[in-house]
């Protein structure tokens, strides 16, 4: 029996107001349906620009409640719709004041099954997020969805081996990264570190890049979406590093098993030797 998941991720420009953003947003989601994909993950912010390239507390006025804002109440009726589990990054107001940067997850029949927050903040030129959100404080959870058990790590987590590891622990079989990264800044970075981490911990990997210079700044925002199998492989090539694009691969969930099997890393883990780590 086959145990294949055809999975989506996008990757857009800032149109220049959230409206048409989330517009653009849902004509891919269709499109994507269309082709008979089953779940989906839009990029980081996805209905803003990245406003993080400053600070300036106007964009705070971009964060919605999660899940009782408007947006998620929204995707919950087009992912029953076209029946697709949806992976939606937002900026999220927990109350006035708390704010974070967050992923809901959507199941297959609009079913809201609870989000995850991003963990590790930066604070550097051209990414003023502390300036923006609390680090999270959820923890790594792994949701079980129509298409198999989900994870989320956003951006600048990817850095972080531990909470890719976690989610491995945690039974993910698909780990979606949604991200706002530059050229200059990390591009070399891009296929080294997420196919790494799908081959360490023996998971498909979706990684997702938004395109184009947004007016709020200069960076060089590259694309290059991609996913990535248990083996490190990429599937099937990565988007373009200039273009929107909308990226649909088969997933074999079978393959996380043999390879699992084969390489046995979970196996020979040595987690009581790990503990100064938790120390330093």
């Amino acid at each position: 029996m086959s145990n294949i998941v055809k999975a989506a991720i996008v990757q857009t420009a800032w149109t220049g107001d959230k409206d048409s953003m989330i517009e653009l947003h849902e004509k891919y989601l269709a499109e994507a349906a269309e082709a008979g994909a089953q779940a989906m993950c839009f990029q980081e912010l996805f209905y803003g620009p990245y406003f993080c390239q400053v600070q300036d507390d106007q964009y705070y006025s971009y964060a919605e409640a999660v899940p009782d804002g408007p947006t998620t109440k929204r995707f919950q009726e087009l992912a029953e719709r076209h029946g697709m589990v949806l992976v939606l990054p937002m900026y999220e107001e927990e109350q006035p004041g708390i704010l974070y940067n967050t992923a809901a997850v959507i199941d297959a029949d609009g079913t809201y099954l609870g989000k995850y927050r991003k963990t590790h903040i930066p604070q550097v030129k051209g990414f003023w997020e502390k300036f923006y959100f609390r680090p999270g404080n959820l923890g790594f959870p792994v949701f079980e969805t129509a298409v198999g058990r989900v994870g989320v790590y956003i951006c600048y987590d990817r850095h972080f081996p531990e909470g890719w590891r976690a989610l491995g622990l945690h039974g993910a079989q698909i780990v979606f990264n949604p991200s706002a990264t530059s050229r200059g800044l990390s591009s070399y970075l891009w296929q080294l570190e997420q196919t790494a981490s799908a081959a360490a911990n023996m998971y498909y990997v979706g990684a997702i890049n938004r395109v184009g210079v947004e007016p709020l700044g200069d960076n060089d925002f590259y694309g290059s979406s991609y996913f990535a199998n248990p083996r490190g492989q990429i599937v099937d090539g990565a988007a373009s590093d200039q273009d929107e694009e909308l990226v649909i691969r088969d997933l074999d969930l079978d393959a996380i098993d043999e390879v699992r099997a084969q390489w046995a890393f979970y196996r020979d883990r040595r987690p009581d030797m790990y503990g100064p780590l938790t120390e330093a």
